[in-house]
């Protein structure tokens, strides 16, 4: 019997141990799940809390980001925003997901200083969207311009030959649906492709002649697709200042802004996977039995702007040329 009683009061230990441990794992468990929501959301949050300076980064390829441009307007309208830092890094991509976060940070910057610290690239229409704020800060060997506009489209012509593929169509005018992949370029759809290239390049010169302090002529000047380092940058007046974020914060002083504030990222809540462009071409290469090895190599090589409609505004370097 003594032997039973002992049993007993051994497994009512256990149990008050085992209920104990339950209890501390699901309250730990609780703290990491609030802990976390609060780090996730701290964009957020930031806009009820205490003044700081908001960062908010621009990175890769662009696109028309409608989430990008929510975020902007809620720190436009955070009482908590003091200043704002554009954190840029990116060669560009479609000139209309250019001009629709230009426009979102000239409305931002009505109403807030907004300085852009470039990292390693602010090209094409990178460097639109850094030229809508009011001063811009670079590193000596960042690398900006790229003013300008492109269309590309692939001829597989010779490859349909080879496999023999042909494509039959019916349409309403000659220039319907050209230039096509399908078909040899005519000089007609070369010269409405180049009409459109021009009056878009003709705006984004027009955009950077009125926010720099260049006359047309030196905007003409650098318009030509050229990049520079950050240091041929400031002599040229593309940028304002060498530096990052220290002299991003030192500017914003200059403007009233306490250079003490704590800056705090403005986060993405979160992101559709499919849409992205980076997702798509992991989704072409795994289509056609790309590793991921490959698949990185896919995008690396030019796969993304696969999935770009439009014209583009974007820096094309010669991989070759440069080093890591």
């Amino acid at each position: 019997m003594a032997t039973r009683a002992d049993d007993l009061i051994d497994r009512r230990r256990l149990r008050r141990k085992l209920t104990f441990w339950r209890i501390a794992t699901l309250a730990v468990a609780a703290i990491a799940l609030v802990a976390t929501s609060v780090w996730l959301a701290r964009g957020d949050l930031a806009g009820t809390g205490a003044a700081h300076i908001a960062k908010v980064r621009i990175e890769g390829t662009i696109t028309e980001d409608d989430e990008l441009l929510e975020r902007l307007e809620k720190v436009r309208k955070s009482a908590s925003v003091k200043g704002v830092i554009l954190s840029i890094d990116s060669p560009g991509g479609t000139t209309a997901g250019g001009e629709a976060i230009f426009d979102a940070v000239r409305k931002l910057a009505a109403d807030k200083p907004v300085v852009a610290q470039v990292g390693t690239l602010a090209a094409s229409a990178g460097y639109m969207i850094a030229s809508a704020a009011d001063h811009i800060v670079a590193r000596q060997s960042s690398i900006v311009g790229s003013i300008g506009v492109l269309v590309q489209f692939p001829d597989v012509t010779g490859l349909m030959d080879k496999i023999g593929v042909k494509l039959e169509e019916v349409k309403s005018s000659p220039l319907k649906a050209e230039p096509s992949p399908f078909n040899p370029t005519t000089d007609e759809e070369r010269a409405m492709i180049r009409s459109m290239i021009m009056d878009s390049y003709e705006w984004f010169v027009g955009l950077v002649d009125e926010r720099r302090p260049m006359t047309r002529a030196e905007v003409n000047a650098v318009a030509d697709g050229s990049v520079f380092t950050g240091r041929q940058a400031l002599q040229k007046k593309l940028v304002d200042e060498l530096g990052g974020e220290e002299q991003a914060v030192g500017w914003l002083e200059t403007k009233g802004v306490d250079g003490k504030l704590e800056v705090i990222e403005w986060k993405a809540k979160g992101s559709s996977w499919f849409m992205t462009s980076e997702a798509a071409s992991a989704m072409l290469g795994r289509l056609v039995g790309l590793p991921d090895a490959g698949v990185a190599l896919l995008k690396e090589f030019g796969g993304e702007r696969l999935f770009l409609d439009g014209l583009l505004s974007v820096w094309q370097p010669d991989r070759a040329g440069l080093s890591d």
